[in-house]
């Protein structure tokens, strides 16, 4: 399968999930705890987006032109947009941990990884330094992995 494919199918997989999750009313947490981190989350998604600016809004996960981004979140992590995707819906999940729930974000988690690997690997192509950057920065969590 074409990387760009598999990135166009890893899309549809998160996408599929989360709306379920909207669906079922399991998206957003209760508990003051799991809000902050939802915030959080949604914070760093905006921080991500305005530093990687409109360049980024693409269904596949084509490398675009002006650069690797190694600044703002992405000096931390390389993937911020997915990490925020990912926190968000553990803290929905912990707050309403029903089976189905757990299985919708174990479905978003499998998406956003088909995404990740899709997307370093056109980055690649593109950027040879990606590989240097990507020796000294996580995927998703900062300094862990």
């Amino acid at each position: 399968m074409k990387l760009r494919t598999l990135s166009i199918t890893g899309y549809i997989i998160l996408a599929a999930a989360l709306v379920l999750l909207i669906l079922r009313k399991s998206f957003f947490a209760e508990g003051s705890i799991l809000i902050v981190i939802q915030i959080l989350a949604a914070m760093l998604m905006l921080w991500a987006r305005l530093t990687f600016g409109l360049r980024s809004f693409h269904a596949a996960a084509n490398p675009t032109e002006g650069g690797l981004v190694t600044t703002g979140p992405y000096k931390f992590i390389r993937h911020p947009i997915y990490a925020s995707v990912i926190y968000f819906i553990l803290a929905s999940v912990i707050s309403h941990p029903l089976m189905l729930n757990i299985f919708l974000v174990i479905v978003c988690c499998l998406g956003a990884a088909i995404r990740i690997y899709s997307e370093e690997k056109l980055i690649l192509t593109k950027y040879p330094e990606y590989s240097d950057y990507a020796k000294r920065t996580k995927r998703i969590i900062p300094f862990i992995f």
